[in-house]
């Protein structure tokens, strides 16, 4: 059970962070994963009425401020336009509108959780996160590192120009993924995230070989079968109650070599 003794809605950024340093103290977000804890906490720190949950676009990135829903994110047209859909296909099966209504993407992000849908698109991008006292972090690298009691203020995505496409597998709807894909390519880079393996969700990189392929619309399917082997082959699963680690290495296969299609389909249209 959750107890929570008292209850401090933050006047600023600073007095939040030290609030959060007290180990018995602890930063609500959306409250939604916090609730189904065991323990006590002395402080609960709301940053509701901070201002944070914004998507601020400009002509170089989009700025997501931590207490944004995930219900936000699925219905922003501007940011689904640009990355045509992954953010709203990764988000939409999380349980119903009304718990998507009350998480937030700072929460999702900051947990670091292995099931997260949400760390595994946002990988899939030029991402950028903003602690309040660690500065602005590569996604890629804040995804390693340990848990402390900076805050994450918001998160930033560039808008460079790139194809993306989101698959997940779940034994139901609404239910924890199996595993999660996010594949993005442009003419700089492609990157490969899975995630739910089912552990946090890595990134790694398509061969230039295949990605400039892929990025003209130009690559063979045996290509990207073989491709989708080497990639599925260096990601590490394992099991749990809802999948073996082989189905989890064969189903990384399966998505891996579906988004590689559907991205060489898209190419053409640079």
């Amino acid at each position: 059970m959750l107890k929570i003794k008292e209850y401090v809605k933050a006047e600023s950024l600073e007095q939040a962070y030290e609030l959060n340093q007290k180990r018995t103290n602890c930063i609500l977000g959306g409250m939604l994963w916090l609730k189904m804890s065991n323990r006590n906490v002395q402080k609960a720190i709301d940053l509701s009425g901070l201002g944070l949950n914004q998507i601020e676009e400009t002509e170089e990135e989009f700025r997501i401020g931590c207490m944004t829903t995930l219900r936000e994110l699925e219905c922003h047209e501007r940011l689904n336009q640009w990355c045509e859909g992954a953010v709203k296909d990764a988000v939409s099966d999380i349980v119903g509108v009304q718990f998507r209504n009350l998480a937030t993407i700072g929460g999702s992000i900051f947990g670091r959780y292995g099931f997260s849908d949400v760390l595994t698109v946002f990988l899939a991008m030029d991402s950028y996160v903003e602690l309040y006292k660690g500065g602005i972090v590569p996604l890629q690298e804040f995804a390693q590192m340990k848990r402390d009691n900076d805050i994450l203020v918001r998160v930033i995505v560039k808008k460079d120009q790139r194809n993306m496409i989101y698959l997940a597998h779940r034994n139901s709807k609404t239910d924890f993924p199996v595993l999660t894909c996010a594949v993005s390519v442009n003419a700089e880079n492609g990157y490969v995230c899975i995630g739910a393996r089912p552990q946090k969700a890595v990134r790694l990189e398509l061969t230039e070989v295949v990605r400039e392929k892929v990025w003209s619309g130009v690559c063979t399917e045996e290509e990207m079968k073989k491709e989708a082997e080497c990639i599925a082959s260096q990601v590490k699963t394992d099991s749990n109650m809802r999948a073996g680690k082989e189905y989890r290495s064969r189903l990384a296969y399966v998505l891996i070599r579906r988004t590689l299609e559907a991205l060489n389909t898209k190419g053409g249209d640079q």
